[in-house]
Order: C-alpha cells, then sequence, then structure tokens
C-alpha cells in the first residue's frame, strides 16, 4: 500500500487559511467524498479538528496527534505520520488529507496525487510543498468547470509517481 494525497490548491500553493479550507467547491468536496468513502483517510489533529461533525462517515478516520491522551470516539489516532501508516497498511487504499505540515511528510511515500487545482488565489497561511514536475506524470485531467457559489474555476488532475 502506498499512499494517496488528496488536496485541493491555489495557483501559488495555498491550501488552507486559520484552519479552513480556502474555497468551498460543491463538486470538490463531492469528489473528496466519492474517493475517499470506504477507505483509510489519515490527517494530522488540526485538520481533524475542522470538520464540523467529527469523524467522516464510511471512512476508517485515523488522526495523527503528538498528544497520546488524545481520543476521539469513532477515530483512531497515531502519533506520526509513520504509524498511522503502518496501522493501515493492509487496507486497500489510504489516502492523506492534511494538513501542511501531513502533506509534507507524507509526499515523498505517495504514489498518487488527487489534485484540485484552483486557479484563483486566496489569502493562504498553509501551504502544500512544492511538486517536482520530475517525479510526477499527469494521468488524467478534467475540462476546467466554475464553481457556481464562488466563481472560481477549478479542474481535477491526477497525477502518479513516475516510476
Amino acid at each position: 500500500m502506498t499512499p494517496t494525497i488528496i488536496v485541493a490548491i491555489d495557483r501559488e500553493g495555498g491550501i488552507g487559511r486559520g484552519g479552513d479550507l480556502l474555497f468551498h467547491i460543491s463538486d470538490d468536496l463531492r469528489r473528496f467524498r466519492r474517493l475517499t468513502t470506504g477507505h483509510t483517510i489519515i490527517m494530522g489533529r488540526k485538520t481533524f479538528e475542522s470538520f464540523p461533525k467529527g469523524p467522516l462517515p464510511d471512512r476508517r478516520n485515523i488522526i495523527i496527534t503528538r498528544n497520546p491522551s488524545y481520543k476521539v470516539e469513532g477515530a483512531e489516532t497515531a502519533s506520526s505520520l509513520e504509524q498511522a501508516l503502518a496501522m493501515s497498511e493492509s487496507d486497500d487504499k489510504v489516502f492523506i488529507i492534511g494538513g501542511g505540515e501531513i502533506y509534507r511528510q507524507a509526499l515523498p511515500a505517495a504514489s498518487c496525487l488527487e489534485i484540485t487545482s484552483i486557479d484563483a488565489v486566496a489569502d493562504a497561511d498553509t501551504f502544500f510543498p512544492e511538486i517536482n514536475p520530475g517525479e510526477w506524470m499527469l494521468a488524467a485531467e478534467e475540462p476546467a468547470a466554475t464553481d457556481p457559489k464562488s466563481g472560481v474555476t477549478y479542474r481535477f488532475l491526477t497525477y502518479l509517481r513516475n516510476s
């Protein structure tokens, strides 16, 4: 098992601000649900705490935290990305869902990037690590679309690690 990173990124690499997403794009949220449902999701504590209703349903939720007494009903905890990946080594598909530091740690181990590329710039305080184009091949690209609520243009991209 090698993890897949799933993330929405603005033109400047921004992924979040104040513990929240930069843009709430309905199609992006539906795609996230479709891809991750039935699988394991790994996230940092701050990302988890940004969820309004706790653990995401129909998924195995693993939260990375340095606090050994941190417990959440309906989720598991790990003290590191390595431990979270070891806990999920028998799972068929594992998604890394944030935040910035977890993405930075996971990028070298990832085999796939599921990116929502947002053609806008927000006042981000959290960024995705730089993607080395020599390490990744664009495997799929959906046509650009515009979110009716926010008016931002976005596209879904799938990158696979070069062998």
